[in-house]
C-alpha cells in the first residue's frame, strides 16, 4: 500500500499537473491495460475489485471524469434524439418542440433542439450526427434539405409533414378534412371573396392538401378563391406582416381569409386597423390554432392540430426505431399516419 501511495504522488511527476488526463493516463497509472478501463467504466466485462480500486484511486488522482457521451458512444447509443424545425420562435413548431421533449423525457432520452432557419447546412450537419452516432434518431419538420440528404442514411428518422421516402414513416394530420371544414365555414359565414395563404409547393408536404381541398370545396360552391403563395422557408413574423398588407390594400374586395395562424393573425392586425370589422366585413379561419389564436381579441376561429397527439406518434416512431424497428419486418417502413383535427370556433367568423 506504501508503495502505490508512492506511486501516485509520483504521477505529478510523470503526467504533470497542467495535462488534461485520458483513458490512457488512468491505464498507465493504475498498471492496467486501456480495455481493462475501458470494462469497469462501461461495465461490460469482468474486472477484479483490486483493480477497480486501482483504476478508481488513479482516476482520482488525475482528477479524470468519464466521458458520458463518449461512454454512450460505446454502446452505440447517446441518448439524444435531435428535433429539427425551420424556426423555434413560430408558434407551431415551438408548442411542437415543448411537448415532444416532455414525450421523449418519458422514454428517457433528452432533446437537442436544432432551429434550421439560418441555412440549410444547419440540417445536414444534424444529419452527419446521426451518422458519426452523435444522437441517436432525428424528427425532422423542415423543409431546407433536398430529400435525398435523408435517404443516405440508414438510421433512426421520423419526419414530421413531410414525404422523405417510404422508409421514412411521416406523423401529420388530415390536412384535406382541414381544409374543407375551413372552407365550409367561410361559406356559411356568407363569404363571396376569398384568399388562403398557402406554404411553397416546392416542399412535397401533405399540408397542401388542405388548400387542394379548400379550393375545391370553395369553387364547388361557385365562392372565387385566390391563392397567394408564400416564399419558401419563411417563418418570420415581419415576413407575414409584409405579405398582409401587401395583399390587403391591392384586394380590397377580399371577405374572407384562410391561413397558418402567424398569416391570420397578421392579415386580421391590418384589416383592424384600417377600419375593417371582424367579422362583419371580414371573416377569418386559421389553421393550427395556438394559443396565438386565442390570446387576442377577437379570438380566432381556427382548425386545431392537436399538438400533444402529434408528440405522441411522433416519439413512439422514433423509439421503435431506435430499439431496432427499422425493417419491414417491425410494421414501419411506409408509414402515414394522419391524425383528426377539429375546428374550434372564435369571433372571426
Amino acid at each position: 500500500m506504501i508503495q502505490w501511495k508512492l506511486w501516485i504522488i509520483k504521477s505529478k511527476e510523470v503526467f504533470g499537473d497542467d495535462k488534461m488526463a485520458g483513458i490512457k493516463d488512468v491505464a498507465k497509472l493504475a498498471g492496467v491495460g486501456v480495455g481493462t478501463v475501458s470494462r469497469a467504466l462501461n461495465k461490460t466485462g469482468y474486472v477484479s475489485e483490486e483493480t477497480k480500486k486501482k483504476i478508481e484511486l488513479a482516476m482520482k488522482e488525475l482528477q479524470y471524469t468519464p466521458n458520458e457521451l463518449a461512454r454512450n458512444l460505446y454502446h452505440k447509443k447517446t441518448g439524444i434524439i435531435a428535433v429539427l424545425v425551420p424556426d423555434i420562435a413560430y408558434s407551431f413548431f415551438s408548442d411542437l418542440v415543448r411537448a415532444i421533449e416532455s414525450d421523449l423525457y418519458e422514454y428517457g432520452f433528452k432533446t437537442m433542439v436544432c432551429s434550421t432557419f439560418k441555412t440549410k447546412n444547419y440540417e445536414r450537419e444534424y444529419l452527419d450526427m446521426l451518422d458519426r452516432h452523435m444522437v441517436d434518431g432525428i424528427i425532422t419538420g423542415v423543409h431546407s434539405l433536398d430529400i435525398e440528404n435523408y435517404l443516405k442514411t440508414d438510421k433512426p428518422v421520423v419526419s414530421f409533414d413531410r414525404y422523405l421516402g417510404k422508409d421514412i414513416p411521416v406523423v401529420g394530420v388530415n390536412h384535406w378534412k382541414g381544409g374543407t371544414m375551413a372552407a365550409e365555414r367561410l361559406i356559411e359565414a356568407g363569404c363571396t371573396h376569398v384568399i388562403q395563404f398557402q406554404g411553397s409547393k416546392a416542399v412535397n408536404s401533405p399540408a397542401h392538401d388542405r388548400h387542394t381541398a379548400f379550393a375545391r370545396r370553395m369553387e364547388n360552391a361557385k365562392i372565387p378563391v385566390m391563392t397567394y403563395e408564400l416564399e419558401w422557408n419563411r417563418f418570420d413574423a415581419d415576413y407575414f406582416q409584409q405579405v398582409a398588407e401587401e395583399v390587403f390594400f391591392k384586394n380590397p374586395e377580399i371577405d374572407g381569409v384562410f391561413g397558418a395562424d402567424l398569416m391570420a393573425v397578421s392579415y386580421m392586425k391590418t384589416a383592424l386597423t384600417q377600419g375593417k370589422r371582424i367579422p362583419e366585413d371580414l371573416k377569418i379561419v386559421a389553421y393550427d390554432g395556438t394559443l396565438l389564436t386565442t390570446n387576442i381579441y377577437p379570438e380566432v376561429t381556427a382548425i386545431v392540430q392537436p399538438i400533444e397527439t402529434l408528440s405522441k406518434k411522433c416519439t413512439e416512431l422514433i423509439v421503435k426505431k431506435i430499439e431496432g424497428g427499422n425493417g419491414e419486418e417491425e410494421g414501419l417502413k411506409d408509414i402515414r399516419i394522419m391524425v383528426d383535427v377539429f375546428l374550434r370556433e372564435g369571433g372571426t367568423t
